[in-house]
């Protein structure tokens, strides 16, 4: 348990609160009053700090603009029918951003600085925690190189902050994704595994030409032979065929979902065959034309369980089963929501509580 940290708090004059439609929130143009900032300098962590949101100063040789140290987190805070917030597995959170900062060469954060100063922010902010049910506060962690240096090597010094929004629905349809088998998103030994900015960045072309073609995402395919599922440009992916869920394997070209790994804990609990193990193209679209394929979705904190309609691989689209005959993501989803919501009891002792 992560209790109260020292931190210096600097409260805004104004809240901007007023001025938001909690009805109508778009994903992540919104901000809340107050973010969290702590340096590394010199081998050791600063004293974090709490500021109003705004602009930040930089130099422009700041290494990580021109050598890409940068990563980051996301996860959600939730409001109970006790009018408490809920925040869901950030333990998790700060595991895998150190597990990223350790591929990208950057400090490690502290978890006291990580938790303790996640739960003052959000603590500080409780009532930028929407009240809809289809709505959240997520939560952005992020970890970025500062040295004022045009070298080729790591920096000696980073920014660790935390900024929050109020956000509606990732995604508000089932999804038409495609299949890709030109472009590659990470390779084996590569830092696909991290939550690297550079990640996205380079995901961003493919995507863009898919979705000129009315495609919403991709479905990347491994580096080597573009043959096997991999994951998609937001979340983890999942299939059920015959009954049985199966998801591709963590390796160095996955991002170890939190979502993900909730998903599957609830899916075995619930009595469901689970499998994690590489699922070729072919053995995909010969369920999907043989009615062997019942689910296609993905799983993710900003996608939560985002349900597949559609999927076009090499010109051809398939339609999917209805979303209303999704068994195993409908109860699953649906059950994962519940216990973030402190809904259903939290048994697994995922949520924390402000």
């Amino acid at each position: 348990m992560i209790g109260t940290l020292d931190i210096e708090i600097n409260k805004t004059s104004e809240s901007k609160l007023s001025q938001v439609d909690f009805d109508n929130l778009p994903f992540g143009k919104v901000f809340a009053d107050h973010m969290l900032i702590a340096k590394y300098e010199n081998g050791a962590w600063s004293r974090a700090s709490i500021q109003p949101y705004g602009d930040i100063s930089l130099s422009p040789a700041s290494s990580m603009i021109h050598y890409g140290q940068s990563i980051f987190e996301g996860l959600k805070a939730f409001k109970s029918e006790r009018n408490e917030v809920l925040i869901f597995r950030p333990e998790e959170n700060w595991k895998r951003m150190n597990a990223s900062a350790v591929r990208m060469c950057m400090p490690e954060v502290p978890k006291d600085i990580f938790l303790g100063g996640m739960r003052q922010l959000i603590d500080l902010d409780r009532n930028w925690v929407p009240n809809n049910s289809e709505s959240a506060l997520y939560i952005r962690p992020f970890l970025f190189a500062t040295d004022a240096l045009l070298g080729v090597k790591p920096s000696e010094s980073y920014m660790f902050m935390i900024i929050t929004a109020p956000v509606g629905p990732y995604y508000v349809k089932p999804l038409h994704l495609k299949i890709e088998t030109e472009f590659t998103r990470a390779a084996i030994g590569g830092v696909g595994s991290a939550k690297a900015a550079g990640n996205y960045g380079a995901a961003m072309y493919p995507a863009m030409l898919a979705q000129k073609e009315g495609i919403d995402q991709l479905i990347w395919t491994d580096a080597k032979e573009h043959k096997y599922l991999e994951e998609a440009g937001t979340m983890n992916m999942m299939v059920v065929i015959n009954d049985k869920l199966i998801t591709p394997p963590l390796k160095s070209t996955i991002l170890p979902g939190i979502t993900r790994k909730s998903f599957l804990e609830l899916t075995k609990e619930a009595g469901y065959e689970v499998e994690e193990r590489a699922i070729s193209v072919s053995e995909v679209i010969e369920a999907i034309k043989s009615g062997d394929l019942i689910e296609l979705f993905g799983v993710g904190t900003a996608a939560t369980t985002a349900q597949v309609e559609k999927l076009t691989f090499e010109g051809n689209t398939y339609d999917l089963p209805s979303k209303e005959s999704r068994v195993i993501s409908n109860s699953i989803g649906q059950k994962l929501l519940r216990i973030k919501k402190g809904i259903d009891p939290d048994t697994h002792g995922w949520n924390i509580s402000i």
